[in-house]
């Protein structure tokens, strides 16, 4: 079991690794291929379609026999998508080796997702929000690094990354196989329908998980894209602005390592219920105060609230195995990807602090409804 853990942290901090590397030199990709910024949202939505692709394909494919497939190939194919990211010097040819991208990224995300809710329920215990916090933490360290190496090419960059994870992934094939079939899994008969084929969880209750990582995944959006600019609407500095999106990334990856020990103690009803109605009062008080501390402490109140979520959604859906999975990761990146472009149409509308009011109400709606979602999900 220590072996399955041990493993599945690797893909997660190894994805947010990836792709907050791909995320942070965005720039650079433009310049080096001359993109209008029109252009460089082409390019981001064919890796958000492909995205969309992959984690249906995903679905469908994550029979627990082929999880240890998807879950290689999916590493391979997000680290060789991103070394030719890297190549590309053409709007064509970045939108190509987009749309693979995200689809590879969309198949990773459903197996590594649906092997960790396996190996949470061969374990018995809540591991779900430990696997996040690595995949948050993984982001940081890509960030760090790209940080890091602002003046090298980001070809080199690329390169190096997808180089140093497909020398991960290949060296931890064998281990795949193995940890899938002693580990991933609870101990049962090869031929036993996993719990997608038995029909877990209820078509109505998949679509409420769904919205409610809709929901969630709004908010993280807007806290990528509009913490920085509410703080410089308060006339803070740029540092301090960008410190926004900073601390609601390191309040997350602080709820999610501490995450499982208090859904092992409280459940993940009363964990949710709690984090997400914080979340709601947080972000309002910070958006009331217009005061760069109060801010400051509303974004990072937000993502603590937040922080066990997603990993409590996803434990939830496991219930219907690897199809149920997709299905609330697709519904929740439509959230995710429609989100900020919403919050922006809304603050032509009004202002901005009013628009941000958006993610504190769905956070209060998911206190609200987090019960009726999450009950009997426990491990």
């Amino acid at each position: 079991m220590v072996r399955s853990r041990r493993l599945l942290i690797g893909y997660f901090a190894g994805l947010g690794v990836v792709m907050a590397v791909w995320g942070a030199r965005m720039p650079a990709v433009q310049q080096s291929a001359g993109l209008s910024t029109a252009e460089l949202a082409l390019v981001l939505l064919a890796a958000a379609l492909g995205m969309v692709v992959g984690l249906q394909m995903g679905g469908r494919l994550a029979h627990p026999a082929r999880l240890p497939a998807l879950l290689t190939g999916g590493a391979l194919g997000l680290a060789v998508c991103l070394a030719a990211l890297g190549a590309c010097r053409s709007l064509d040819s970045l939108l190509a080796v987009a749309f693979v991208f995200g689809a590879a990224h969309g198949v990773l995300d459903v197996a590594a997702n649906s092997s960790a809710v396996r190996c949470q329920d061969a374990q018995g215990r809540p591991i779900m929000a430990g696997l996040h916090a690595s995949y948050s933490l993984g982001a940081l360290a890509g960030a760090a690094v790209a940080a890091a190496t602002a003046h090298t090419p980001h070809t080199v960059l690329f390169a190096g990354v997808g180089a140093t994870a497909t020398a991960a992934a290949c060296a931890t094939t064998r281990l795949t196989r193995c940890v899938a079939a002693s580990g991933l899994e609870p101990a049962q008969n090869p031929d036993t329908p996993g719990p997608d084929e038995r029909g877990g969880s209820s078509r109505p209750r998949l679509w409420l998980l769904g919205a409610l990582a809709a929901a969630t995944l709004l908010g993280e959006g807007a806290a990528a894209d509009w913490a920085a600019v509410h703080l410089h609407s308060l006339d803070a500095t740029a540092a301090t602005s960008a410190a926004a999106f900073a601390l609601y990334s390191a309040a997350m990856a602080a709820g999610r390592l501490a995450g499982d020990r208090l859904t092992t103690r409280y459940g993940a009803v009363a964990v949710v219920r709690t984090g997400a109605a914080l979340a709601a009062l947080g972000l309002a008080t910070g958006l009331a105060g217009s005061t760069i501390a109060f801010a400051l402490a509303g974004w990072a109140a937000f993502g603590l609230g937040l922080s066990v979520t997603i990993p409590s959604l996803i434990t939830a859906a496991g219930v219907g195995g690897p199809r149920a999975v997709a299905t609330v990761a697709v519904t929740g990146y439509v959230g995710l990807l429609a989100g900020p472009a919403l919050i922006g149409a809304l603050a032509t509308l009004t202002t901005l602090p009013m628009a941000l009011l958006l993610p504190a109400l769905l956070a209060a709606g998911v206190a609200t409804l987090s019960r009726k979602a999450l009950e009997n999900s426990a491990p």
